[in-house]
Order: structure tokens, then C-alpha cells, then sequence
């Protein structure tokens, strides 16, 4: 029985995560928390999540949890890396769906890794996302500049980060592929008399509204032809159920920083 704790417990992916582990036969919820102010400390975990009752009661105090629990899986917006360090060094696997890290918290993941932390870190869990990752990838290296790359994503209006990071590392695998500059080969959006569109750009566009999970578009467009790789998510179930098949892949992995792409052996 593989025991884990939820960061982030009475968030949307929080919720889902507790309920499907509660439902899975392998896997047993034994901690919870959440920020130190919030409404739900104190609240059984599974009451908050919308199902029976779980006996695990949301604390603040992530510490306190660690001497019972394999996994520590991380959707929160608070101190992810922390949480992390706190985790490895008790001996716990790591999750971590959180996007909108710094490049320093990335980094500090990766020395974590380096020491012995077996980590899983993704921005998207979900399988499709995670095959489009891989098709963007092979895109890009097959077809040359004269297809022009465009990304636009589409969130709920609640969503606080743009571009998504799911987004932001479509942008990452592109750019890659087509030896271009993060630096000065990435438009943001664009505004006023910006002159004709550079060869070596790629442009990102963030859509928010309603209630939309999560949709993004990779588009390559040339004279003649334009092609699209569209995924789009109904629903935040596919993110969870990617984040406890990434648990039970840390439970057989060697220490390492790994992605979905990992997990999924794609």
C-alpha cells in the first residue's frame, strides 16, 4: 500500500487526487495539508473533497506527516520547493504539478534530485498533453522555418499564471527543436504596428474565461498549408489520475528528476 499525503488538499486537484485515492485499492490518503489561514484546516480531507469521511484531518503542518508516507504530491501555491526539501529528507518520493515555478525553484529541484530525491515534476499530467509534448517535439524538427510557430492556450478566468505551463513548455520543446533563443525568439502577444512576423519567432497567446480546464493549439503554418495540434481537457480527472500513476512510478524509480514523459515511457 503505497501512503500519501495531498499539499494543496482543498484545491480543485487537491479534492480530485483524495477522491481518487480513495478509490484505489493500492493506495492509502494518511496526511493533508493546506495553507496556514485557510478555512479547511481542521476539516476531515475527504468531507472537503465531496466524499465519506477519511479520518485525515487538514493540518498547516506538513512536518508532523512525514514519518507516514511514501509520497508527498504537491498541487499547492505555497512552498513547493520547501515542501519538497522537507519531504526528500524524510525519506518521501515527490509529485509536483505546481506550475509557475522561478528558474531558481527548478534548479534547487534539481539538486535535490542530484542528492538522492526521487522527484517527479510536470507541469501537465495528463497522457494526451503528454503526447502532444512528444508530437510538437518531432514537428518542429521535421518541418523547417518556413512553418511559422504559434501557440495559444485557453484557461478558466480564475487561472492566475500566463501563459499556462503547460504552454510554457510546449514553448520550451519548440524552441528547442528549432535551436531559437527563450530569450529573444518568444513573442509574447502582440500589440500595435509590430512589422512583419520574424522567421525565427515563435508567438504564445493566453485566452482566459468562463470556465474552460484547460486548451491548447500548437500551429505551424505555412504558405499553402497550416497544421494544427489541438488537445483540450473536459475535465481536471485526467491530471489526477496522471499524478497517482506518477506516485506509484516514483515507488519503483531509481533517485532522479523525472517528467511524465518518464513515467508514461513515451
Amino acid at each position: 500500500m503505497i501512503r500519501i499525503i495531498v499539499a494543496g488538499a482543498a484545491g480543485r486537484m487537491g479534492k480530485l487526487i483524495i477522491k481518487n485515492i480513495q478509490t484505489a485499492n493500492d493506495l492509502m490518503l494518511t496526511g493533508a495539508t493546506e495553507f496556514d489561514k485557510s478555512p479547511h484546516i481542521g476539516k476531515d480531507a475527504g468531507i472537503t473533497a465531496g466524499i465519506s469521511q477519511t479520518g485525515v484531518y487538514i493540518t498547516s503542518k506538513l512536518s508532523p506527516l512525514l514519518s507516514n508516507a511514501d509520497i508527498l504530491i504537491d498541487f499547492s501555491t505555497g512552498n513547493v520547493v520547501k515542501n519538497a526539501e522537507l519531504a526528500i529528507n524524510a525519506g518521501l518520493c515527490v509529485v509536483i504539478g505546481t506550475t509557475a515555478l522561478s528558474s531558481a525553484d527548478k534548479q534547487k529541484l534539481k539538486d535535490l534530485a542530484v542528492s538522492g530525491g526521487k522527484i517527479v515534476f510536470a507541469p501537465n499530467m495528463s497522457i494526451g498533453v503528454n503526447l502532444l509534448f512528444s508530437l510538437v517535439k518531432k514537428v518542429s524538427k521535421t518541418l523547417n522555418e518556413n512553418y511559422e510557430i504559434e501557440i495559444v492556450e485557453m484557461h478558466h478566468n480564475q487561472k492566475k499564471d500566463a501563459p499556462s505551463g503547460t504552454a510554457a513548455k510546449l514553448v520550451e520543446i519548440a524552441a528547442e527543436a528549432r535551436n531559437l533563443k527563450m530569450d529573444k525568439d518568444i513573442c509574447y502577444g502582440r500589440n500595435g504596428i509590430t512589422g512583419a512576423r520574424p522567421k525565427h519567432e515563435i508567438g504564445v497567446h493566453a485566452l482566459r474565461g468562463g470556465d474552460v480546464v484547460g486548451e491548447h493549439t500548437v500551429i505551424f503554418a505555412a504558405n499553402g498549408e497550416r497544421i494544427e495540434l489541438t488537445h483540450k481537457a473536459s475535465s481536471r480527472e485526467t491530471f489526477a489520475l496522471g499524478a497517482l500513476e506518477a506516485a506509484r512510478f516514483l515507488q519503483k524509480a531509481d533517485p532522479g528528476l523525472y517528467s511524465m514523459q518518464n513515467v508514461l515511457g513515451l
